[in-house]
């Protein structure tokens, strides 16, 4: 029985990372690459300055990571994957336009 669910386990896994492997999945691994990166970056900006802090690379690996899973979502034909990757791709772009226009007015205001 354990060899039978090992071969099984082992069928599955060739069927899905090896026999459907083509250039839509090399695209959704590298979009869930930004997503980890962002994570990655805010922990390292956090450790550094000894509290929770966002760096603005975390809003540009969102946007990328949501962009690329958009556009993976939408081959895929997955309406709940393309809802979610589209509202977060909005909430992203606004977080950096936020920080931007923030950025802008700074300079401004010091004078």
């Amino acid at each position: 029985m354990l060899v039978d669910l090992s071969r099984a386990i082992g069928t599955y896994l060739q069927d899905v990372f090896v026999n459907n492997l083509d250039w839509w999945v090399l695209l959704g691994f590298m979009a869930q690459f930004f997503f980890t990166a962002r994570f990655v970056v805010q922990w390292i900006a956090s450790e550094r300055a000894g509290r929770s802090v966002i760096p603005v690379a975390f809003w540009f690996f969102s946007i990328g990571g949501g962009a690329l899973l958009l556009i993976y979502a939408l081959y895929r034909k997955d309406p709940v994957f393309i809802a979610g990757q589209a509202l977060g791709l909005f909430v992203y772009l606004r977080n950096l336009y936020l920080i931007l226009r923030e950025t802008k007015r700074e300079p401004a205001s010091a004078i």
